[in-house]
């Protein structure tokens, strides 16, 4: 389906009936990444799962996609379908937009899951990376693609998920230059908002893999502690619902 936003398109779809979920998917993703959880989530819930700003089949809305621009976006997506609160799953930067939509609007929010994602700010380390990946995507994206996509899967089982991962590189490709650069200034810039989970008194879940290279587990260890959040463990890296999708259906059922 296709949602009008600033004269721009938002591509999305809606599913199953009952208590709404909204499903924000990470960074060189799109919607259809959540295909294993959909199915089972769709019979107990109402699924939104949008394309965010710049993936997928969504526009591009401007040089800077920010977490907050987003939430702002799938926020006027849910009142369009006339919801008032919601479950929010937020896989990497989809955890950051969920973290925004959680500090714009407050008393919309039932729970929230973040998969291999953080509440806090990049590093000043990891500020510069991202300051040089947007040189390098400007010069040669096909370059930044492959690497940062392998970088999602655990370093010793990449060799089991060769199908997963050329999938997942060809999709990137389809991404316009200007909606990688847009989410990568947006996470740059984006703020610390540790104190808006610890705020959070509803249901609130954190998922790390234990061999996540881009969300080390001491940071979900240290983030669960600092906001009081439930924190689960699972045998995967950075791509947890393709590396350890038995954890869907464990997903599915803390999905209020």
């Amino acid at each position: 389906m296709i949602f009008s936003y600033n004269n721009k398109s938002i591509h999305y779809q809606i599913s199953g009936k009952g208590p709404a979920v909204l499903l924000l998917h990470g960074f060189l993703e799109n919607g259809g990444m959540w295909k294993e959880m959909l199915p089972l989530l769709s019979k107990k819930a109402t699924v939104l799962v949008p394309d965010l700003p710049g993936h997928g089949k969504s526009d591009v809305y401007g040089e800077t996609h920010s977490m907050e621009f987003m939430a702002e976006v799938v926020h006027e997506l849910l009142k369009h379908h006339k919801i008032g609160n919601v479950s929010l799953v937020g896989h990497s930067m989809g955890g950051y937009v969920a973290l925004a939509f959680m500090e714009q609007y407050p008393d919309m929010v039932r729970q929230v899951i973040m998969l291999n994602s953080t509440t806090f700010a990049d590093s000043e380390e990891r500020r510069m990376n991202r300051d040089r990946a947007i040189e390098l995507i400007k010069k040669n994206k096909s370059l930044f693609i492959p690497v940062a996509i392998q970088n999602l899967f655990a370093e010793d089982t990449r060799d089991q998920f060769t199908a997963e991962i050329r999938q997942l590189i060809d999709e990137a490709n389809q991404i316009p230059v200007d909606g990688i650069l847009a989410a990568i200034r947006g996470m740059r810039d984006r703020k610390d908002r540790s104190h808006i989970l610890k705020a959070f008194d509803g249901s609130k879940l954190i998922l790390a893999g234990k061999k996540d290279l881009i969300i080390p587990l001491s940071d979900s260890k240290q983030a669960a502690i600092e906001t009081g959040t439930t924190l689960i463990e699972v045998d995967s890296g950075h791509m947890t619902l393709v590396e350890n999708v038995k954890e869907i259906s464990r997903i599915v059922h803390f999905i209020e």
